[in-house]
């Protein structure tokens, strides 16, 4: 019997804690990756994985990573936490020209596959979100709270635009699509779930906001996973192309007020869960006062806010 061909994947931001679950994924099913990021994982890499320094703001560096690609993960993005939000021209760079990068570098080295890894903060402005599904149009760029999710929604939509553009090689076309997570969780996630423990071990964690009817989406880093392989096979011939051109919302598919879900971290941890509720309208105007005083004081002082405006929205206003 012939031996079935091996596929080759590139995963961008492959350092990232996302990035490089899905590397192991994949490497398990014999697949060959290279992880392209700026540094390597801070996890040793599994043996057959090859790392591959680059800056995803260089074209010829992201070129040179994309040729002989079967298919190409680009999950690289900048800007999700507030200390590193004070940098829009980086946020730019990062997620819209660096986006562009790989789209045209998918082009021209003849890369038939792109799955994008997108954000459900591309429809999130503060509006009550009941059994949403892909129909639902893309919020307007000025009402985004911050830039990070603005540069997503353009690149996203440059993704879309894509799908279907002829390779150079003339052997086809670039077939794309894109993955919008809701909140990631997962034990060893290094980016929010920290944080939240300290706001906790500190004592900051005394009360809770919003509607307790409220309900919002989680996914686990796993599943996660899983669609991004799902959706890579999907584009395929063998498989009709049926994911290209499309956005999928990714969840685990079962909503849950924010903070009940942390109630079982919060009560494990040895705490009481807060029993005070304060309203939302005064937790966001807070949490506005907070990003304006990191916009003026930051450059002298990058300190962490308690709450965002966007984090706000995600917590507690309802999305499902």
């Amino acid at each position: 019997m012939e031996k079935a061909r091996i596929c080759t994947f590139l995963i961008t931001g492959g350092s990232g804690y996302f990035g490089f679950r899905l590397s192991c994924s994949l490497h398990k099913k014999e697949a060959e990756v290279i992880l392209f990021d700026m540094s390597p994982p801070s996890l040793e890499v599994p043996k057959g994985i090859v790392f591959l320094k680059g800056e995803i703001r260089e074209y010829a560096q992201v070129e040179k990573a994309v040729t002989g690609m079967d298919c190409v993960f680009h999950s690289s993005s900048y800007g999700m936490s507030v200390r590193e939000q004070l940098n829009r021209k980086l946020i730019e760079e990062v997620n819209v020209q660096g986006t562009e990068h790989v789209l045209r570098a998918c082009v021209e080295a003849g890369v038939s596959r792109l799955v994008y890894t997108s954000t459900i903060n591309l429809v999130l402005g503060g509006q009550d979100i009941e059994g949403g599904d892909e129909s639902l149009p893309y919020l307007p760029l000025h009402l985004h709270p911050d830039h990070y999710s603005r540069t997503k929604s353009v690149a996203e939509i440059a993704v879309m635009k894509a799908s279907g553009t002829e390779l150079k090689d003339g052997t086809g076309v670039l077939r794309a699509c894109a993955l919008r997570p809701a909140s990631i969780y997962e034990p060893g996630k290094q980016r929010h779930l920290p944080r939240i423990v300290r706001y906790i071990e500190n004592g900051i964690f005394r009360f809770v906001y919003g509607d307790p009817r409220s309900l919002v989406e989680f996914v686990h880093v796993d599943i996660l996973v899983s669609a991004h392989e799902l959706a890579a096979e999907a584009l395929t011939s063998e498989h009709q192309h049926r994911s290209a051109g499309q956005a999928y919302f990714i969840s685990d598919g079962r909503p849950v007020n924010n903070f009940e879900f942390f109630r079982p971290l919060v009560e494990g941890l040895g705490y009481s869960f807060p029993k005070l509720r304060l309203p939302l309208s005064l937790i966001y105007f807070v949490a506005f006062l907070t990003e304006m005083i990191h916009h003026l004081f930051g450059p002298i002082y990058n300190f962490q806010p308690l709450l965002t405006r966007t984090e706000v929205y995600k917590t507690v206003v309802t999305h499902d």
